[in-house]
């Protein structure tokens, strides 16, 4: 599968590590009949990087920049290096690679080159054809062909083609209309009068003629300090009328989208559609809003701003998949483009034309080129849908016909649209098509069924195979856009560590939900939820949840991974570290309840626990748990116990307070709004100098806190993440007993659990209100210091501050309240983001240390080597902290002991 609506199954991925593997492959396929597929990142909506014969994964090894000559602006590339990577090496020299897809952090130059890819600045520096100057491709077979512009290293027979087709040519291709992306649109640059463009012809092939192991590029000089116009508009119309309008004054970008694609997005003006169109700098930008007949209009000039704001047009791809109303759209009809003055007039027929067949979908895109995305509802599974599908796809094809566009605007034909292509360019055109693959590619056996002679639109359409399950629809919501797999390092993402570690595409979110649906499609991996396959690939994922936030339709393959180890290993004997890790809380308990801790913490350093990798040691537990040293232990200065309280929290009594009420030196509690602080697993056994820090700065705020009124509470995290669900279950059940009625905010400290109560508690229990109460009861500690002490001002630290951002914390919980405590304390500077590389249960498992250091090496050890002696170090979550010390030999501390401390 690639990022579109097919699927077929390969005979076998070859990774070559060179041109001549390339070569040697060709000859071996052409030897034996097989077809063959060039592949870079599978980002194509199309379907034209899925194959059944070889595919040519050219990411993994082919991905090197060559050289770059600033001076002749031009790079040499290898077909799998991803566009951000080029960009990031010509950077220093004030240059880019102008074509800037949205995929740009995963997309690959030779499959920019197979789709002649655009991208939003398409308007000021054309299509990846308009930047190429020279190829080396391989041919089925194994030739090689050098081009660029005149006849050298043409295939045989393709002068003699061109020639005896000059009239067709000149006046069959459809004109100069920029984005006519679809089948060979650009064969007439063959023409003697456009000096015989062989590369330029080549782009946009497919994959369907030969395969680039090298290109020579063009690059342009990048804009010092661009600035962003956001212009509002009453609504989608009139954006789209007003695009083609802006043009004269020489915009980078000239990008729109409406209210039903950006969803209440914080920043922009005015209206119900907008327009981002980017100036050179920022007297530009003005002059473009003084002269623009908008509603409203913004310009930013910060370019953090502008970032946040590209974000969303960035994600579109993702985001555009989820209707408002929760139901998925799908690919198909993603790129159609018209001239941009159609542009108004054909999407108030598209409009009508969705209506008429009952779908829905939110268009959007390059305005300023004509160029529209929009995925649409589709029903692709049943016989009537799928028949849907087929009479919307030929009416569609003929209103962008009938507007003089283009079927494709920048993702290439694939399978989805190559079939209509007679209706767009006729079919004399369409045999020319065939005549020049079949002089590059006589044997037919590179990327067949695309372009010519191709299959069915509705045929190999990936939900076919799929069980009519809700796990089968949420492994369907991967729609394959590949954020995923992206390298870049820096920023506040998570997704996918095991992945950016690795390398390999099985360690990826997109990886791991292909490899699920071939798990319950049951053709190639054939055992099922016992599958040894998918449970390897698996068994790298932190369970860090960050594609539940970074993922652009928010696939959360921790749950994936819980479910799938529920069925995995069912009725069998579990891997030890499931009794041992999954079983943790109780454990703890236990040796808690026989005041066992000196003897454990002595056991494990003598001896290995079973089941547990060997490469680190485990962390001690506290002689005294939370709970019970602030019962027995003497009253703390501005620290509250609680003398007469067993190890669980009392039920409040009439007249009584529980958990933190009084001193022993008679302290009167706060009279402010009540809290509850929650006791987890890791605060009450492993690091109750948290708890009782979060207690002194919460009762300093005013706050009266309490712990839960009755026995033992628990998130079952740990049961979740070894996929015990049928245990987390009994767990959860007992501690909503266990905590009753809730009434008052409940304070988690660990991230984690508190992710756990906000998610996993009312996904396991969904017809329990008690779980819906108390997930939305749970607060972390900086939320509640700002919902329930907002007057309340924390002690000034003013010191530098490192640490890790808590991977549960980023994709669940949010830390914008976090971010405002810390300044509001004075503690400067940015939480790395990435993820630690321990998660919980993760880095102490057989097999995962190295992965689990690569993870932490990514971002979080270098903040800390480059963090000044004088830093803080801050870590909320216990998993990191653990990490830190371990592998970066500082202590850090949660943000409720800094302050605690600053009192």
């Amino acid at each position: 599968m690639d990022a579109s609506n097919y699927r077929r199954v390969p005979v076998g991925v070859v990774a070559p590590r060179d041109a001549e593997d390339v070569a040697a492959a060709l000859r071996v396929c052409a030897e034996a009949g097989v077809p063959v597929v060039p592949r870079g990142g599978g980002t194509s909506i199309a379907g034209q990087a899925t194959g059944t014969g070889v595919v040519l994964d050219l990411t993994r090894h082919m991905n090197a920049l060559v050289s770059v000559d600033p001076a002749a602006r031009t790079a040499v590339v290898q077909p799998g290096l991803v566009l951000d990577r080029l960009r990031d090496a010509v950077r220093p020299y004030g240059l880019t690679f102008g074509p800037d897809p949205s995929t740009h952090s995963r997309c690959t130059l030779g499959g920019m080159i197979g789709n002649n890819a655009c991208g939003a600045h398409s308007v000021a520096w054309g299509t990846t054809a308009d930047n190429v100057a020279e190829l080396a491709v391989t041919a089925y077979g194994g030739a090689a062909h050098r081009i660029g512009a005149g006849w050298s290293g043409a295939p045989k027979g393709l002068r003699e083609l061109v020639d005896g087709h000059l009239a067709l040519l000149r006046t069959g291709m459809g004109g100069g209309f920029s984005r006519r992306i679809s089948g060979y649109g650009g064969l007439d640059a063959l023409l003697p009068e456009r000096g015989v463009e062989l590369a330029r012809a080549f782009c946009g092939s497919e994959g369907t003629l030969g395969v680039v192991t090298e290109a020579v590029v063009r690059l342009v000089e990048a804009p010092r300090a661009p600035v962003l116009a956001v212009l509002g508009y009453a609504d989608e119309s009139a954006a789209a009328d007003a695009a083609a309008g802006l043009l004269p004054h020489r915009p980078l970008t000239v990008e729109g989208m409406a209210e039903d694609l950006v969803r209440g997005a914080a920043g922009l003006p005015r209206g119900r559609a907008w327009l981002f169109v980017e100036m050179r700098d920022e007297g530009a930008a003005r002059e473009l809003v003084r002269a623009a007949d908008a509603l409203d209009a913004v310009v930013v000039t910060d370019p953090a701003g502008q970032r946040a704001l590209w974000r969303i047009r960035e994600d579109a791809a993702g985001t555009a998949t989820r209707l408002p109303g929760g139901e998925m759209a799908w690919p198909g009809w993603e790129d159609c483009a018209v001239p941009p003055a159609r542009l108004g007039a054909y999407l108030r027929e598209f409009r009508a034309l969705l209506a008429a067949h009952g779908l829905r979908g939110s268009p959007y895109g390059h305005f300023g080129e004509g160029c529209v995305h929009v995925r649409i509802d589709f029903d692709l599974v049943s016989a009537d849908g799928v028949a849907r599908f087929r009479a919307f796809s030929g009416e569609l094809a003929d209103l962008v016909v009938a507007h003089g566009g283009s079927l494709s605007g920048e993702h290439g034909d694939g399978q989805a649209r190559a079939e209509l292509l007679p209706r767009m360019y006729g079919p004399e055109v369409v045999r020319l098509f065939g005549a020049y693959k079949d002089v590059w590619d006589p044997a037919g056996g590179m990327n067949p069924g695309m372009l010519v002679r191709p299959a069915r639109l509705d045929e190999n359409l990936r939900f076919a195979v799929l069980p009519a399950t809700p796990f089968a629809g949420e492994v369907a919501r991967c729609v394959g856009v590949a954020k995923c797999r992206t390298t870049d390092a820096g920023g506040p993402g998570v997704m996918c560590p095991s992945y950016r570690a690795t390398g390999e595409e099985r360690h990826s979110t997109r990886g791991r939900a292909r490899l699920l649906h071939e798990m319950l499609a049951g053709e190639i991996v054939r055992d099922g939820w016992r599958s040894a396959e998918v449970a390897e690939a698996l068994d790298l994922c932190l369970g860090c949840k960050g594609c539940l936030s970074d993922c652009p339709v928010g696939v959360d393959m921790a749950t994936y991974k819980s479910q799938f180890l529920a069925h995995h290993w069912s009725g069998r004997v579990r891997p030890l570290a499931h009794y041992a890790l999954g079983g943790l809380p109780t454990w703890l308990r236990l040796i808690t309840r026989v005041r066992g801790a000196g003897a454990a913490n002595a056991l494990a350093r003598l001896v290995p626990f079973p089941g547990l990798t060997r490469a680190r040691p485990l962390p001690a537990l506290a002689t005294e748990p939370f709970t019970r040293s602030l019962s027995a232990s003497p009253h703390h200065p501005g620290l509250p116990g609680h003398g007469s309280a067993p190890p669980a929290f009392e039920e409040r009594g009439p007249g009584r307070s529980p958990g933190f009420g009084k001193g022993r030196g008679g302290e009167s509690r706060p009279q402010g709004p009540a809290v509850t602080l929650w006791p987890d697993t890791f605060t009450e056994y492993l690091a109750p100098e948290a708890g009782h820090a979060a207690v002194r700065v919460l009762r300093a705020a005013g706050l009266d806190v309490s712990g839960p009124r009755g026995g033992t509470v628990c998130c079952a995290l740990t049961y979740v993440s070894t996929g015990r669900r049928g245990r987390a279950r009994k767990v959860l059940r007992r501690t909503l007993t266990a905590i009753g009625d809730v009434r008052a905010p409940v304070v988690v400290l660990e991230p984690s659990c508190a992710a756990a109560l906000r998610t996993d508690l009312p996904a396991l229990l969904p017809d329990d209100p008690g779980a819906a109460r108390l997930a939305a009861a749970v607060r972390t500690f900086a939320e509640t210091l700002e919902e329930y002490a907002p007057d309340w001002r924390p002690p000034r630290l003013d010191r530098a501050v490192a640490g890790q951002t808590h991977c549960h914390q980023h994709a669940v919980l949010g830390d914008a309240a976090d971010r405002r405590l810390r300044e509001r304390a004075g503690l400067v500077g940015e939480l790395s983001g990435g993820c630690c590389g321990l998660a919980g249960n993760f880095g102490f498992e057989p097999g995962h240390h190295e992965v689990s250091v690569a993870c932490a090496e990514e971002q979080l050890l270098p903040a800390l080597r480059a963090a000044g002696p004088e830093a803080l170090v801050q870590a909320d979550g216990f998993s990191c902290r653990t990490q830190i010390a371990q592998l970066g030999g500082v202590r850090a501390r949660h943000l409720a002991e800094l302050l605690a401390d600053g009192l």
